[in-house]
This record gives structure tokens, C-alpha cells and sequence, in this order.
């Protein structure tokens, strides 16, 4: 196992995924770790991440400088080198000329983390501070045309510090970099696989919940179905799933999720019906952030009802993922900025005095999928794309009303069928339409309309900490918009969303 010390990159989640590829297991965890802490992980090795601050600042992120002497392989990136540095005697100053984007990276010493890598390489810089001075023990292993200390290591302690991002693509031989300090120096072995996680979760939780009961709460997403599947490959008979249909899902959803679900899960499963509560509870609702604690409210009082009726329930599981809990807390308290907040059930575990089974919390989301194929899950729920707890809520923009969520569950339904002819949908993270607050006038069979628009989003992703706009076919695209206004009532423009994440987030609310 690698520890990753957070002090507040961007990148830390890139870090973590980039271990991973190399099949080693890792946790993030905030610089407010303790060394006893450290010694009871036992990691094979640590990397410092970078950050934002400048480590002569006043309350920039530090880790015990103990840390140094436990005998553990240390790797300090950007903001992480210059405070081993700091920390173990060397000089950090602000840099005469900051370096952001691509550098020649010329090494010194083609050993450690440079076995095999050629001595004039490209690497991705983005700092303001750098190293003066080196502290005793330590070499110079890099520089480039701007930072005469780009990289330096005290062979002895196997400590190490490069002042770029090996992680990022940027950086060619980042991952070559990565794994000679993951084998070359720290020792790793490739133990870890999705079947060694599938079997070491499932042990875990069988010990866990021994022969209680479980609930769980059922939305046909990947997430959800793989959660379900890992407890009742643990525990069968003693998992209860409940699917609310809320009245916000696409066109005849509902009822293809009840035939894939029984189907293929063979779960015990209970379908409830509260479309008209929750349609009755947002009318004249148009706030985005009010639509969704609504929903959020009456799921949780709706689950809460039929979870009440199973005797004996003493656990709630939930689908939570990594970037679940980097976004909404910071990566375990550290620096990280936060972006958003992520409510799987509305609060629903300190209402109901459930004791919380989060088995999939330090996966990512193509790690989820890799899961759910181990676990023999069908294709059709491994590869459907994500859809948000609000549904459709959040995709018609402005007053929920039943005409306007006909309109958007005709557009939709045109747009995936098309998306799916054309060999896009595997291919794309989501592809989704929106219905705009707005109206444009048009002409059809030399009449003057005045109807609804509707935006079409469709991005790439790995795991959703960043997006792009996919490039789709123009012929595509004419096809799709063409499509939607001759056959969907009441819509006479489509537009195509081109933003990227960040700065505009995936879905519009």
C-alpha cells in the first residue's frame, strides 16, 4: 500500500489513479496524520503531493517531519519536495521566474526514479517557489532551463523530490517514473486487482455484519446494482434493495429497470411508487438547490416508510465513491479545496440510527465498472451511464410540470437511441438532453411557432473530476436535432452544449 499525503493538489486524485494502474492499492490522507498512524498503515511508501501554498506561509499544510526517519521510501512532488526540503534543512525561496506548462527536464543521474529514462525528457511544470539549497545527503538527480534543482535524492534515506508533476500526461515518462519508485524503491508487488478487492470486501463484510440485516436503497445505476451485488454475493437472504420511483426518470424507465433488476440481480428487491408525491411537492419550484432537498426530503421519509417494515434492519448501504468524498469533505479533512456536496439519502442514516455499509468509497468510477464485470454484473448496468439522484428534476430547467417532463423524456429517449445507432454511448461518460426556461420562435410548414429549446450535453470523462465536450460527428448532431423537432411536440430548437469541466460543471443544475 502507498500512502498519498494531501496538501491540497489538484492532482492527488491523478496520483492516486496512477498507482492504481500499476495495480498497488493507496489511500489519500490529510498531513494532520499522526506517525503512530503512519506505522499502523505500514505503507511500503509515501508520496507528498503538491499544493497551492508556499511552505513559508503562515498555516501551510505540514506533516510531522518524523515522518523522515520511519525507514519508509518518501516522494515529495512540487509542494511536497520543497517541504521535505524545508523540513530536513534546505532552502525554499520564491522563484526569480515562475515556471508553468511544458520544461526540458535534463537528469543528472540516470538511477532511482531515472532507471531507464532518457536524459533529456519532457516534464510539466506549474510552481512559483524552488529549491536554493539542498540539505545534507542529498543530490542533485535534475534541472531544467529555469530550476537548477528540479529533482535531488538522499539515496541512503530513499528519500525524493522532483519539482514537476510526474503524474500528469504532460509528463511522458511519469508513469515510467512513478513505477521505478513503486518497484525500483519501494518494493511493490502487483497484488492489487479488483478480484483481490471483490473477495477481500466480501470477507470483510460478512465479518461485519455477521447476521444482521441490510437495506439498501436501489437505483439501477452501476453504482447502486454493484453495491447490491457485492452484498449479496456476502450476505443473500439477509439484503433488502428499495427502488422508490420518484416520477423524474427518463422515458419507460422505471418499468425496463424492474425486468433488468429482477432479472439479472435475483435480489430481493421492493419497487414503491411515490411519483405523485414528489411531482405534488415541486410544483412551482424552479430553484435547483430547493428541487433538490425536496427530493431529498421525501426520499428519505418515502425510504424511511418501507425501510421501517423490514424487521430486523440494522445496516444501510450505500453506493458512495471516491470522488464522493473528495468533493464533498475534502480528501479525509485535508486541504483539498471542496466542491460540491454529495447526499446519497438525504441524511438518512442518523434519522434512522442505521449503522453506515459503504463498500465502494475508495473506488473510482471506472474501478466501479471493473468491479461490477469481477462480480459478473450484465453489461447493460456495468456500462449505463450515470444518471442524478434528482433525475429529471435537475434537467428541466425551471417549473417541474408534466407536459414539460413529456418533452424532455421524448427528446432524451431520441437522443440515446441515436447516440447508441451511432456506437457512442459506450464511448462517452454521459449524453444527455436539457430543457431550457426558454423559448424562440421558429417556422414550420410556413408558420410562425414560438416553442421550447433544448440543449444536448454529451462529455468524456474518466471519473468526473473533469469533462470535455465530445467532438460528436456534425452529420450526427444534424441528424439527432433534425429528429427531435420533426417528432418531439412543442420543441423547435436544439443547441449543443461545448463547455468543458472545470469551469461549468457536467449536468446544467
Amino acid at each position: 500500500m502507498i500512502l498519498i499525503i494531501d496538501f491540497g493538489s489538484q492532482y492527488n486524485q491523478l496520483i492516486a489513479r496512477r498507482v492504481r494502474e500499476n495495480h498497488v492499492y493507496c489511500l489519500i490522507e490529510p498531513p494532520t496524520i499522526t506517525v503512530a498512524a503512519i506505522r499502523r498503515l505500514n505503507p511500503e511508501g509515501i508520496i507528498l503531493s503538491g499544493g497551492p501554498s508556499s511552505i513559508y506561509e503562515k498555516d501551510s499544510p505540514k506533516i510531522h517531519p518524523a515522518v523522515f526517519k520511519l525507514g519508509i521510501p518518501v516522494l515529495g512532488i512540487c509542494y511536497g519536495m520543497q517541504f521535505m526540503m524545508s523540513a530536513l534543512g534546505g532552502t525554499v525561496r520564491r522563484a526569480g521566474r515562475r515556471e508553468y506548462g511544458f520544461a526540458e527536464l535534463r537528469i543528472k543521474r540516470q538511477s532511482g526514479i531515472f532507471q531507464d529514462i532518457p536524459k533529456k525528457t519532457q516534464c510539466w511544470m506549474s510552481h512559483g517557489d524552488s529549491i536554493q539549497r539542498l540539505p545534507r545527503g542529498f543530490t542533485l538527480m535534475g534541472s531544467t532551463e529555469n530550476t537548477a534543482m528540479a529533482a535531488a535524492a538522499h539515496p541512503g534515506k530513499r528519500l525524493l523530490g522532483v519539482q514537476f508533476h510526474p503524474e500528469v500526461a504532460h509528463t511522458p515518462q511519469g508513469m515510467k517514473i512513478l513505477r521505478n519508485f513503486l518497484f525500483g524503491i519501494c518494493g511493490c508487488k502487483r497484488s492489487w486487482s479488483m478480484k483481490s478487492f471483490a473477495r477481500q470486501t466480501i470477507q470483510d463484510i460478512r465479518q461485519t455484519v455477521a447476521d444482521k440485516k441490510v437495506i439498501l436503497g436501489l437505483s439501477g445505476g452501476v453504482d447502486s446494482s454493484v453495491t447490491a451485488m457485492l452484498l449479496h454475493q456476502s450476505i443473500h437472504k439477509q439484503l433488502t434493495c428499495i427502488f422508490v420511483d420518484n416520477g423524474l426518470l427518463r422515458k419507460n424507465e422505471a418499468d425496463k429497470l424492474k425486468v433488468t433488476l429482477k432479472q439479472h440481480l435475483n435480489i430481493n428487491i421492493r419497487f414503491v411508487n411515490a411519483a405523485a408525491r414528489f411531482l405534488k411537492a415541486l410544483k412551482n419550484i424552479t430553484d435547483p438547490e430547493k428541487k433538490r432537498k425536496i427530493i431529498g426530503r421525501i426520499f428519505m421519509d418515502v425510504f424511511e416508510a418501507e425501510a421501517k417494515k423490514i424487521k430486523g434492519a440494522e445496516y444501510l448501504a450505500q453506493g458512495t465513491l471516491y470522488p464522493d468524498v473528495i468533493e464533498s469533505v475534502s480528501a479525509f479533512g485535508g486541504p483539498t479545496s471542496i466542491i460540491k456536496s454529495h447526499h446519497n439519502v438525504g441524511g438518512l442514516p442518523g434519522k434512522m440510527k442505521l449503522k453506515l455499509i459503504e463498500p465502494l468509497r475508495y473506488l473510482f468510477k471506472d474501478e466501479v465498472r471493473l468491479l461490477g464485470k469481477e462480480l459478473g454484473l450484465p453489461a447493460e448496468l456495468i456500462w449505463r451511464q450515470p444518471f442524478p439522484g434528482p433525475g429529471l428534476a435537475v434537467r428541466v430547467l425551471g417549473e417541474i410540470k408534466h407536459k414539460r417532463l413529456r418533452i424532455l423524456r421524448d427528446v432524451d429517449d431520441v437522443l440515446l437511441e441515436e447516440i447508441k445507432n451511432a456506437g457512442y454511448y459506450n464511448k462517452l461518460w454521459q449524453s444527455f438532453a436539457v430543457l431550457l426556461p426558454l423559448k424562440s420562435v421558429g417556422v414550420m410548414g410556413d408558420q410562425r411557432t414560438y416553442e421550447n429549446i433544448v440543449a444536448i450535453r454529451a462529455v468524456t470523462s474518466k471519473d468526473a473530476m473533469t469533462a470535455d465536450w465530445a467532438k460528436l460527428p456534425h452529420k450526427l448532431l444534424g441528424k439527432i436535432s433534425n429528429r427531435i423537432i420533426n417528432e418531439v411536440d412543442g420543441v423547435n430548437r436544439v443547441v449543443y452544449d461545448i463547455s468543458s469541466k472545470p469551469p461549468s460543471t457536467i449536468e446544467w443544475e
